[in-house]
């Protein structure tokens, strides 16, 4: 395959105008742009030739959204519910899939034809990951799995999920794990919502019951699924803090300047309104850190595998998110104080067309934003000991079989 790191930037925004030219997504629905996308290579510009990339550095993948949005008024983006199959199922079908999974999953994940859902956590092993208890036996050409998954994000909608199974008990916990993509619609796959505070089910429990496995679904080599899973994980982090808008002032703080600049000026006292626009200031400055501290963390990408400094981006976006939307409920006054009456539970949060009822559903569900993906506590762990180079934390049972270690 061609290598064409020395493609400039001029050259990528030629390719990018040729589809364009062949696909425009102001004529084309959102799955055949994509698929066309995929087709020119421009999917992940730093994935490798025919993998729906040119073999470029993955800071110019931005480049390829910029000439999108520069000639349509329509970019038919990421689908909301592939940031998971697109920032992760993809970079670990690229690192340890078989050729057929390669061909046959990475176009479908960008087009968003298949959602993916991540299969880590559990009830009794949340932070702890590689303590996870859900088990898989070798039953001739499969595996049978049996145990519960919780907090699994669009659960509900996906076809494949990323799973992490114990394989062996016998040996430490990070040592007998294996990794597999589970058929979300095989036999035995129970999906339960879990409903959050703002009345909407995003998350799920998954039980599996006696569920059935090909081998030839395992990514990577049995007991290698902790390797494989710090793949998934490092992205994950990237995925989750690098979400914000590339462009300065883009995303989450132009909704928050919108809801300042439309605001009641005789809700607050001339102390409160200073104090008030020295937060907004400062929530501008921490937004525009945050996103060259993702362009960063973009950049550091290998391969489409980034390394532990994806936490960084990850801890900042989860607190700043939930500074940021608190400032938004106080710049509302009283009228941010209740939500609204009466809202339905529902599998899918529906459309908020108003910046008030953004400011007061976004404060909510803010309040998950340092849990998922790992907590600010883990994040912190991850970069004092893999990056700061600070002495890890004791760890008792590193050398004892995960059948032998205490669980409560």
């Amino acid at each position: 395959m061609a290598d064409h790191r020395s493609m400039s930037e001029d050259e990528l925004r030629a390719r990018t105008r040729a589809l364009l030219d062949e696909a425009h997504p102001e004529q084309v629905e959102a799955i055949p742009f994509r698929q066309a996308q995929y087709d020119h290579g421009l999917a992940w510009v730093h994935f490798p030739e025919g993998y729906g990339g040119l073999n470029l550095s993955p800071k110019m993948n931005v480049i390829v959204q910029d000439e999108i949005l520069e000639h349509s008024k329509i970019s038919h983006g990421m689908p909301a519910a592939s940031i998971i199959g697109i920032g992760m199922g993809a970079p670990v079908v690229l690192t340890y899939g078989t050729e057929e999974m390669k061909k046959s999953m990475l176009p479908k994940i960008f087009t968003g034809e298949e959602i993916w859902c991540q299969l880590f956590s559990e009830p009794s092993a949340g932070s702890d990951v590689a303590g996870l208890a859900t088990s898989a036996v070798r039953d001739g050409d499969d595996w049978i799995l049996n145990g519960q998954k919780v907090w699994t994000t669009v659960a509900h909608l996906s076809r494949w999920g990323m799973l992490l199974a114990r394989t062996d008990p016998d040996v430490p916990k990070h040592d007998g794990l294996s990794y597999f993509v589970l058929d979300m619609q095989a036999p035995g796959v129970d999906v339960r919502p879990l409903y959050q505070i703002t009345g909407e089910a995003e998350f799920n429990e998954v039980f599996m019951t006696d569920v059935r496995i090909p081998h030839d679904r395992m990514l990577g080599k049995e007991g290698q699924g902790w390797r494989v899973a710090i793949t998934t994980l490092m992205n994950e982090r990237v995925a989750i803090g690098g979400g914000g808008s590339k462009r300065k002032g883009g995303g989450t703080i132009s909704q928050l300047l919108e809801l300042w600049n439309d605001r009641n000026k005789n809700a607050h006292s001339a102390g409160q309104e200073a104090l008030l626009r020295d937060r907004v200031t400062r929530s501008y400055i921490d937004q525009e850190l945050l996103r060259l501290t993702a362009q960063r963390a973009r950049v550091t990408q290998q391969a489409g595998n980034p390394g532990p400094e994806g936490s960084v981006a990850k801890l900042a976006q989860a607190e700043m998110m939930k500074r940021l939307w608190e400032l938004a409920i106080d710049i509302l006054g009283n009228d941010g104080l209740a939500y609204e009456a009466g809202y339905e539970l529902r599998q899918q949060a529906s459309g908020i067309d108003t910046t008030e009822g953004l400011a007061k559903y976004q404060f909510l569900r803010s309040r998950a934003n340092s849990i998922e993906g790992g907590t600010s506590e883990i994040m912190r762990n991850i970069l004092g000991e893999r990056v700061l180079g600070l002495p890890g934390e004791p760890r008792v049972d590193k050398k004892i079989a995960w059948k032998e270690v205490a669980r409560s």
